[in-house]
């Protein structure tokens, strides 16, 4: 082992030095402090031997110099001293020696010393290697994880969020709207658009952020108002203790406010949330706080709310069922997505991604789109917006196989929908009711005519609702109300 001897006294350096050597030790020799801290500034010693008393830089001294280097952990300092005392081991002790000898030193307490040193310096260094080689081997490995990692997540991001493309400056300001909403979890977020135009895309941009940063996020939970009975409204959101309806969990159940905690909750279709609901949903937007259906205990929630609707919420304010207070508690932030006939720049561009999109994932040849199908696609309608768009381009990626979209393979798909569409005869056109001489009831002249146009569209709950411009579950409430009223 390489050793630095340092000693003012020539003999008792002398005698240490040939002991050292005998034992076939590597040494190197100094008289006073200050060349033995030259010499290791050189070189590198696991051990350094030296004196406590010398003139000019002390052995104490000496081992602070030593320890202030950078490489100072690959020597352990070892001192001895003719003046033995407890303050002076306690202070070399203090200035980070290994040990603390005493004059005349004892060849075998040497030997036992230097025999620890050794062992204490091979594991340090092998320490260090193996740290750095971890530490190599874990930078490679991560690199090549985060390669997978991007890949995985832009798959993920694709079946959890879907194909998202911009294509007008409406649509880039919606996006970098989203972006700003995504940094702030306590806004309150209202998304206002017809069905298939990307409301849930929108809210999951606000959650995920552009970044799609999936696989670490918070929860994201949705719920679809439309599709909740009245009476479960409330332990879907809020959860329920044991015993407190019949039918209910012995353990109880906790609601999507519990699930969406530190996340974000997506209430869909939010105006057809029960009048009586929607007090309590202020509520708790207000105090952040709720109780469980057949709770006595309040809990916090700490969520980022968004909702979105096909039907303007405003115009249920008008009519009185949809609160106004809540109505502008929930439009702190308002997004209002157009449709997709109103942004015709975009049909072609979001078209030509989803043919590429489903011809790679269907390994098809499809490339490009005809200029006389672009021309057919620009005149559609397009009631279903992008949903509608691409499910189009997705059915004749699947039926057909050519290196461009013609208008053969979409022009059935079209036609099918448009006669869809168009269901009602023309008896819509030329709707008459009588005017009774006596009298006519509003809510019978209302009930009336959901009768005439629900016959028009042959029974069809669906279609009806769309062409009185509400949901398919409100006419449901409506239909049932009318039925319970002519049971006798």
């Amino acid at each position: 082992m390489k050793i630095l001897l340092i000693d003012d006294e020539q003999h008792s350096r002398q005698a240490m030095l040939w002991f050292l050597k005998h034992q076939n030790h590597e040494v190197t020799e100094c008289a006073n402090g200050a060349e033995a801290l030259d010499k290791f500034s050189t070189d590198d010693y696991p051990m350094v031997l030296s004196d406590i008393q010398m003139p000019g830089l002390s052995g104490i001294e000496l081992a602070k110099a030593i320890k202030k280097l950078p490489n100072s952990w690959q020597t352990d300092i070892v001192l001895f001293t003719g003046y033995a005392d407890l303050n002076s081991a306690v202070t070399a002790l203090r200035a980070g020696v290994y040990d603390y000898l005493t004059k005349p030193v004892n060849p075998e307490e040497l030997a036992s010393v230097i025999e620890r040193v050794a062992e204490h310096q091979a594991l340090l260094r092998e320490n260090k290697n193996l740290t750095e080689r971890f530490h190599d081997e874990v930078h490679a490995a991560t690199e090549e994880t985060r390669r997978e990692l991007v890949q995985i997540k832009q798959i993920v991001a694709e079946s959890i969020i879907g194909s998202v493309g911009v294509f007008s400056e409406y649509m880039q300001a919606i996006f970098r709207q989203a972006e700003q909403l995504h940094l702030d979890r306590s806004i309150p977020v209202l998304i206002e658009g017809e069905t298939g135009t990307g409301k849930e895309v929108i809210a999951k941009l606000i959650h995920y952020g552009s970044s799609f940063d999936l696989l670490s996020t918070t929860p994201f939970v949705d719920i679809n108002c439309a599709a909740l009975a009245p009476t479960l409204f409330e332990s879907e959101l809020f959860g329920y203790e044991a015993g407190s309806f019949t039918g209910s969990m012995a353990k109880g159940a906790k609601g999507k406010f519990d699930l969406a905690h530190s996340g974000t909750l997506l209430l869909d279709e939010i105006g057809e949330i029960p009048s009586d609901l929607q007090g309590k949903l202020l509520r708790v937007l207000q105090e952040k706080e709720f109780y469980r259906v057949g709770g006595l205990k309040k809990i916090k929630t700490n969520i980022r709310l968004i909702c979105a609707t096909n039907i303007p919420l405003e115009q249920g304010v008008e009519q009185g069922t949809f609160r106004k207070d809540l109505y502008f508690r929930l439009k702190v932030a308002h997004i209002v997505i157009p449709p997709l006939r109103k942004r015709k720049e975009e049909i072609l561009p979001m078209a030509t991604m989803f043919l590429q999109e489903f011809s790679r994932h269907k390994k098809k040849q499809f490339a490009t789109i005809a200029p006389q199908t672009a021309r057919i696609m620009e005149e559609y309608n397009w009631p279903g917006n992008i949903r509608e768009l691409r499910n189009i381009i997705e059915y004749a990626t699947f039926a057909y196989n050519d290196k461009e979209l013609k208008p053969e393979h979409i022009l059935g798909l079209l036609q099918q929908k448009h006669e869809r569409n168009s269901s009602l005869p023309d008896r819509r056109n030329v709707l008459e009711l009588p005017i009774p001489a006596q009298g006519y009831p509003l809510k019978k002249y209302t009930e009336d005519i959901i009768r005439k146009i629900l016959d028009a569209h042959n029974n069809n709950q669906s279609a009806t609702a769309n062409y009185l411009g509400i949901s398919r579950r409100a006419l449901s409430y409506r239909l049932e109300e009318m039925r319970n009223k002519n049971e006798p």
